[in-house]
């Protein structure tokens, strides 16, 4: 009886504590990695009651965060530090790639499912991972198992790679360089970024939407590999309206207290998707196919911090 009374109050105390975290997310100045660690921890303890509705709020929210924070940089070094670190990027994610697949089949993870991982480590996390599932024929189980498995390996990212960097002694910009090279999604790049300072997230940010560009030619060439794939590429839109809100910001420098605003609610904002976020990781869905694609995704992600960093460290000194 008492543990069906706990259980009774655990859900109905679930929404309001949940609503709550969101809005001290949003509007308290939380930090990013705070934000996702709270939503997790909440999730956990009291359940999430509406998880569906949470996880595409927090990908829509990512993305309106990630354009808003366009307003808080000029056009032209947006443009010219993404196609300054094209070739870097383009190599990193082959190197990935190929990495990761040969990892998958080291450990015998079933195809689609080394294929959604490998792909969303080395391209743009749960982005790369939602658009590549169609293509190569993926279903439910595998998709959702890949992303639980990012969405966990980007907080530990969001929590460890600031600690690395601060005892590492890394300028801003070599921080904001490895942190676009080496997490998996957006959200999560520009969280550690602007934890460790505004520099390395202007750096950061150009470069990771840069890479997001290469979901589209991944896409086309897994659904012609793939047998029974379908080419569906989406354009990633929120690359779009980065790009559009740098360029007002350039254009009207008159409004700079404007832009200034609506970038500080683009970090409120990714406070809030973070929090959401972690509301969506789903414990069950971790080790849902076992303990391989965990040991590949883990293995991956750990090789290419470490094998980007000395890059980071060479370029940014």
């Amino acid at each position: 009886m008492k543990s069906e009374t706990r259980s009774e109050l655990t859900r109905h105390l679930a929404a309001p504590l949940l609503f709550a975290g969101l809005v001290a997310s949003l509007f308290l100045g939380l930090p990013p990695a705070a934000a996702l660690l709270l939503g997790l921890a909440l999730t956990w303890m009291l359940g999430n009651p509406a998880p569906d509705f949470t996880a595409q709020v927090a990908q829509r929210g990512i993305k309106a965060a990630v354009i808003l924070l366009g307003f808080g940089m000029t056009l032209g070094t947006v443009v010219s530090t993404g196609a300054g670190f094209a070739l870097s990027s383009l190599l990193s994610i082959l190197g990935i790639l190929g990495a990761g697949l040969l990892l998958g089949r080291l450990l015998r993870v079933e195809g689609r499912l080394s294929t959604l991982l490998s792909g969303g480590t080395a391209i743009c996390g749960g982005s790369a991972i939602a658009a590549l599932a169609p293509a190569i024929g993926a279903g439910a189980l595998q998709t959702g198992s890949a992303l639980a498995l990012v969405f966990l390996l980007n907080g530990a990212a969001l929590l460890l790679f600031p600690l690395v960097g601060h005892a590492l002694g890394m300028s801003q910009e070599a921080f904001g360089l490895w942190s676009a090279l080496a997490i998996h999604d957006t959200s999560s790049v520009a969280g550690a970024a602007a934890a460790y300072g505004d520099q390395a997230l202007a750096l950061a940010l150009p470069v990771k939407l840069t890479r997001a560009l290469w979901i589209i030619p991944a896409c086309l060439l897994a659904a012609h590999l793939s047998a029974g794939g379908r080419a569906r590429a989406p354009f990633p839109w929120f690359l779009a309206g980065f790009l559009g809100a740098a360029l007002l910001g350039t254009l009207l420098p008159a409004f700079h207290a404007l832009w200034q605003s609506l970038a500080l609610g683009g970090r409120g904002l990714l406070s809030g998707a973070l929090f959401l976020t972690g509301c969506g990781i789903r414990p069950r869905e971790l080790l849902a196919q076992g303990w391989r694609p965990l040991a590949q995704a883990s293995l991956l992600w750990l090789a290419a911090s470490a094998a980007l960093l000395p890059l980071a460290l060479h370029l940014y000194p």
